[in-house]
């Protein structure tokens, strides 16, 4: 059986125990069917306890059961059931105030907590929220005074039985409305639920001015929080450590402590600089051993000149050298104090977290802060580490900036050479007859049978270019002459053969007028051939200019 619950800060849904609880549960049904608890007050909220209510009066001593409105105050309290036993293990459980002796009436809780066991046994259990926990949450969180009473009124505004088993008892009667609120359950309000509250009423603009301020800062720390920059909203900044922006390059570390030492004890003091280069950032941070001269330095120092610049001092936002220790933990930096060199430790700081290791990765890091030798150097031992770290990465550019030359020299060479190889005018001259070279290389491994054959491709190849060279006039007599030696070698084949010696030489003479021939007959196809590539290629260029010409002219159209 099921009752809904309608507050001012939302609905509830409450299944009641009908089997366990017939007798508490009646009464609650029949108290619900009478309206009886409309525009009660939540009397009593005790955060992480209980929410009470159910007293039509608002003083928490009220209210009567079922049969006390039937048929008399006699009847203001009954006896409950307590068997079986029903605990209250869990936010939201529905129990009725006993009154002592398991003697009940109509007002009754919600719990706020989960295992409430000091209420075992003493009140009776008789249903469980099943919908509207957003609500509890609300109720737990509601501000009270020191009796717990809500300074904002929550009261119930109207109830709703969805299912009710029981018969009515004699003399019941429910209203056909809800009715009205009386002035008895009005008259110990405090804030009305639909009342605004302005929170600014009576403040001054100074106060205004600080309240908007905390607002706009909350935000923006929250914001840092969900980026991640920050481990936590609420966590501050140190108030020992000043901000000093606008620096001079050439301002050291020992300088700014000369002149912040004035002021009182400074702890540390720390110019930021390039990690690669080892030049100024122009900012750096002050650290003093109390927050009484952090103040005095920040009135006195502000727009002071320092190697001929103006410098801006403020007080430091920066924790990324505090560790976190939880809320109520405080804040502790490196062996007691804080660390502002930021590029320092930068390894450790981009590892990812382990989530199987042991121990909390804040204090692994600290172990090794405090393991490395660097931060018990002081300033000027620092300066001089510094000085020969920054001397010898000078170095190191020089001989890659050599290694990236030599390879850049060598790159280019190759790239001579494959042009060289690649040009059309090598290529020619490779095909008609610069092969020497690897015509050599190729009769290395050759029989000495098969090498007259090269010599005459090279006899051949010479030829066609020297005749490329000559006039029509020498193309002619060369024509001639080839003629005259074809002639020549028919007589000699006619001949008989002398001598072994004649026979040689009749051979030479044939082979060089094969030759000759050979290397006439292609002289003269490779000249034509070459003419037909011309005039190929004219006409292609022509054709190319003039389809260039008239896609131009359409395009200015």
């Amino acid at each position: 059986m099921s009752v809904v619950i309608e507050t001012t800060l939302g609905d509830l849904t409450v299944d009641l125990f009908t089997s366990e609880r017939p007798i508490a549960c009646l009464n609650f049904l029949k108290l619900c069917r009478l309206k009886y608890y409309n525009f009660n007050l939540f009397h009593t909220v005790q955060q992480g306890f209980i929410a009470q209510t159910g007293d039509p009066s608002g003083a928490g001593d009220g209210g009567s059961s079922i049969w006390g409105v039937v048929e008399g105050l006699q009847k203001r309290f009954f006896e409950a059931e307590y068997l079986p036993k029903i605990q209250h293990s869990s936010a939201g459980m529905l129990s009725l105030v006993s009154a002592g002796k398991n003697l009940v009436g109509s007002q009754f809780f919600f719990t706020l907590g989960e295992n409430l066991t000091s209420l075992d046994g003493s009140h009776c259990v008789i249903g469980e929220v099943v919908e509207g926990h957003e609500v509890l949450r609300k109720l737990n969180d509601a501000i009270v005074d020191d009796g717990f009473r809500p300074y904002q009124d929550i009261r119930i505004t109207h109830t709703v039985v969805l299912e009710d088993p029981f018969p009515n008892p004699r003399g019941l009667q429910a209203p056909s409305r809800s009715p009205s609120p009386s002035a008895e359950r009005l008259q110990n309000g405090r804030i009305a639920a639909d009342e605004d509250i302005d929170d600014t009423d009576g403040m001054t603009m100074e106060e205004l001015q600080e309240m908007l301020a905390e607002r706009e800062a909350k935000a923006r720390a929250t914001i840092l929080e969900i980026v991640g920059d920050l481990p936590d909203a609420d966590m501050a900044p140190p108030e020992n450590v000043l901000f000093v922006c606008k620096l001079n390059p050439v301002t050291t570390d020992d300088d700014l402590e000369i002149i912040f030492s004035r002021f009182g004890v400074v702890k540390g003091c720390e110019v930021i600089r390039d990690r690669k280069t080892g030049d100024s950032l122009q900012y750096a941070f002050v650290e003093f051993e109390d927050q009484k001269s952090c103040e005095a330095a920040y009135f006195k120092m502000d727009n002071v000149l320092i190697d001929d610049r103006r410098i801006h001092v403020d007080f430091s936002q920066s924790v990324s050298k505090v560790t976190w220790r939880g809320k109520g933990r405080g804040i502790v930096g490196d062996e007691g104090r804080l660390d502002f060199d930021n590029l320092r430790d930068n390894k450790d700081r981009r590892k990812p977290n382990n989530n199987n290791s042991r121990g909390r990765p804040e204090d692994r890091r600290d172990r090794k802060r405090s393991e490395d030798p660097r931060n018990r150097m002081s300033s000027v031992e620092r300066r001089t580490a510094r000085e020969q770290r920054h001397q010898e990465q000078n170095k190191r550019p020089d001989d890659r900036h050599n290694v990236r030359r030599r390879s850049r020299s060598r790159e280019s060479r190759d790239q001579r050479r494959s042009r060289r190889v690649n040009s059309p005018h090598d290529r020619r001259r490779n095909e008609n007859g610069g092969g020497m070279y690897r015509e050599t290389v190729r009769n290395q491994g050759r029989s000495p049978e098969r090498r007259p054959q090269s010599r005459n491709r090279d006899e051949h190849g010479r030829n066609r270019n020297s005749s490329r060279n000559q006039s029509p006039k020498g193309k002619r007599k060369l024509s001639g002459s080839v003629e005259k030696s074809k002639k020549q070698a028919k007589r000699n084949s006619k001949r008989p053969a002398s001598s072994s010696s004649d026979s040689s030489g009749s051979s030479s003479s044939a082979s060089e007028t094969t030759s000759s021939d050979s290397s006439a007959e292609s002289s003269g196809s490779s000249s034509s051939s070459e003419e037909e590539r011309r005039k190929r290629n004219k006409k292609k260029k022509a054709k190319s200019k003039s389809s260039y010409k008239s896609k131009k002219k359409h395009h200015k159209k």
